[in-house]
């Protein structure tokens, strides 16, 4: 069992940036792939990016390439979404979640951390 905690939401104008940090409780944090999603208002939650154990491999949907960076630091058991050029359309609640495997289903989700960004 692994906990998720979300931080660094909050309200930001368009154009702007900001950066979201997720804390593991386990110390096997490396051991896990790491990925961020995102669920707006009235809309399925959808797949943002994820990140290699190690962090050398990342894959991020079409409409958040170039926009956003996911990182991580095994040794502070976190991972990162740094977030530029922010537009409304990214106004959503953002999770973190972890699985055990690169494909497939996420196993633990964090609580998730409001990102709102107005016109």
């Amino acid at each position: 069992q692994v906990q998720l905690v979300e931080s660094g939401g909050g309200l930001v104008q368009a154009g702007g940036s900001l950066r979201l940090s997720c804390a593991a409780s386990r110390r096997t944090f490396s051991n896990y792939f790491m990925g961020w999603l995102r669920q707006a208002p009235g809309k399925e939650r959808e797949f943002i990016a994820r990140i290699s154990r190690g962090g050398g491999n990342t894959h991020y949907t079409d409409s958040v390439k170039g926009r956003f960076t996911i990182s991580r630091d095994n040794a502070k058991n976190t991972v990162y979404l740094q977030m530029n050029s922010l537009k409304p359309e990214d106004t959503a609640v953002y999770y973190c979640a972890a699985r055990f495997t690169d494909a497939g289903n996420w196993d633990y989700w964090g609580q998730g951390t409001q990102v709102t960004v107005s016109s």
